[in-house]
C-alpha cells in the first residue's frame, strides 16, 4: 500500500534526494504536491516524473511558466503563499518539510495540523518556534521525524521509554572545511572557500552553517526541543569522518550509535520509511576502507557558535529566535561579500546579548520578533561596515 506524500522544497538538496528515494521506491508512494521557491524547470521536471497532483511555485509572478512547463500533464498549478499552504494542508501521509529558513514554518504548522507523519528538515522553526511546534503535534497527533543526520541517528537509538536512563546525548560535526584551520585563515576566508565542505553536498545557507559551525548552534536547540532534553545533557563532539551521526550514552555506560555513509538519503530514507524500512539509493559503507574514526572537542575560539547557543537556551525562546534570524541575515551578508567570515558571529552575538528577553506567546509574535532581529542584524551590519570604510 503506498503512502501519499508532499515534498515541500523539491528543488533544494533535501528536496532532491528525496525524489531519489521515491524513484528508487516508485510503489511506496503516491505524491500529492511539490513546492519550490523559483526554480521553474525542475519543479516542473519532477512533477511530471512522480506525477504529483500539485505543484506550486513560491514566487507569483512565475506562475504562468510553471503552466507552460507543465503543459498537458495533469498537474495542477499554484502559486504564492496561498498556493503553498494549499499543498501543505492537504492531509497526506507524510510531509518532507524541507523549505529553507523561517519561510518554512507556516507551511510545517499546516503540515502538522493536517498530516500523520511530517519530516523536519530545516532547523529554523524548530530554534524559533520548538515549544509551538511540539504542542501542534501533540495536539494533532503527528509524528515529527527529524532528518538532520544527527537528529535522525539519535532517533533511531533513543530508547524513548528509558528516557530517564539516558546520560546525554552526544551530537557530532565533522567541523567542516575550517576544522584545523588557524583563526587568521577563517578571518580571510571567501564565500568559496566556506562553501567547500570536506564530506557532504548541501545547499549554500547550511554549508556555510557547517563552517561557523552554527549548523550544530541551531542542533543543539532542536535536540533540546525534539528529544525534550536538558542543554546540559546535550554535548558536541568533533568527528572529521561524519561516519558516526550522533550518540546517547545511557547510565549504565552504554553508547547507542548510528553509523552511515555521509549521504542525506541515509535519514530521509529512514524518515519516509518509518515505521518501517525501505530501500534505499544512498551510497553503502565499506568497512574495509575505513581506516579510523576520530573525535576531539570542539575549539571554542574557532567555533564560538555553540557557546552561544547554549546561552541562548538558558535565555529563552526571544534568545533563541534572535540567533536564528540574526544568522540568516549574517550568512546572506557574507555570501554576498558584504562583510568577513568571522563577522556572521559578531553579529549573531550582537543582537543575540541585546534582544532581551520578551514573552513569546504565539506564531504571529515569533514572527514578529524574528522580523525584528532580522533588522538589528541588518542595522549592526550596515553600522559595521559604514564605520569600518571610514576608518580606512
Amino acid at each position: 500500500m503506498s503512502r501519499s506524500l508532499t515534498i515541500l522544497g523539491s528543488t533544494g538538496s533535501v528536496g532532491t534526494a528525496t525524489i531519489d528515494v521515491v524513484r528508487d521506491n516508485p510503489s511506496q508512494f503516491s505524491v500529492y504536491a511539490l513546492t519550490a521557491n523559483k526554480n521553474v524547470t525542475l519543479l516542473a521536471q519532477q512533477a511530471m516524473e512522480v506525477k504529483a497532483q500539485l505543484a506550486v511555485i513560491g514566487d507569483e509572478s512565475l506562475l504562468p511558466a510553471l503552466k507552460d512547463a507543465l503543459g498537458d500533464s495533469g498537474v495542477k498549478a499554484a502559486a504564492g503563499d496561498a498556493g503553498l499552504l494549499e499543498a501543505a494542508s492537504h492531509p497526506v501521509d507524510c510531509t518532507m518539510a524541507a523549505i529553507v529558513g523561517m519561510a518554512g514554518l507556516r507551511p510545517l504548522m499546516a503540515a502538522i495540523a493536517n498530516g500523520k507523519y511530517v519530516a523536519i528538515a530545516n532547523k529554523e522553526p524548530l530554534v524559533s518556534a520548538g515549544d509551538l511546534v511540539i504542542r501542534a503535534a501533540q495536539k494533532s497527533g503527528s509524528t515529527l521525524l527529524p532528518v538532520d543526520s544527527e537528529h535522525n541517528a539519535i532517533f533511531q537509538v533513543f530508547e524513548k521509554d528509558q528516557k530517564d536512563k539516558i546520560h546525554r546525548i552526544i551530537l557530532t560535526a565533522s567541523g567542516g572545511p575550517f576544522r584545523d584551520a588557524p583563526l587568521e585563515k577563517m578571518e580571510a576566508a571567501t564565500p568559496e572557500q566556506a562553501l567547500a565542505h570536506p564530506n557532504w553536498s548541501m545547499g549554500a545557507k547550511i554549508s556555510i552553517d557547517s563552517a561557523t559551525m552554527f549548523n550544530k548552534a541551531l542542533e543543539v536547540i532542536e535536540a533540546h526541543h525534539l528529544f525534550g532534553m536538558p542543554a546540559e545533557k546535550i554535548d558536541v563532539l568533533l568527528h572529521p569522518q561524519s561516519i558516526i551521526h550522533s550518540m546517547v550514552e545511557y547510565t549504565d555506560g552504554s553508547v547507542l550509535a548510528q553509523m552511515g555513509a555521509p549521504d542525506m538519503r541515509v535519514p530521509i530514507t529512514h524518515a519516509l520509511g518509518w515505521p518501517n524500512r525501505l530501500n534505499g539509493p544512498a551510497q553503502r559503507l565499506d568497512f574495509s576502507k575505513i581506516s579510523n574514526l576520530t573525535f576531539g572537542a570542539v575549539d571554542d575560539r574557532r567555533f564560538p557558535a555553540i557557546k552561544l547557543a547554549y546561552d541562548a537556551l538558558k535565555v529563552g525562546q526571544a534568545a533563541c529566535i534572535a540567533l536564528n534570524a540574526a544568522n540568516e541575515v549574517a550568512v546572506a551578508a557574507f555570501l554576498e561579500r558584504k562583510i568577513g567570515f568571522m563577522d556572521i558571529y559578531k553579529t549573531v552575538r550582537q543582537v543575540v546579548e541585546s534582544c532581551g528577553n520578551p514573552s513569546i506567546s504565539g506564531l504571529d509574535s515569533v514572527f514578529d520578533f524574528d522580523s525584528r532581529m532580522r533588522s538589528a542584524a541588518q542595522d549592526f551590519i550596515l553600522n559595521t561596515t559604514t564605520l569600518d570604510r571610514k576608518v580606512s
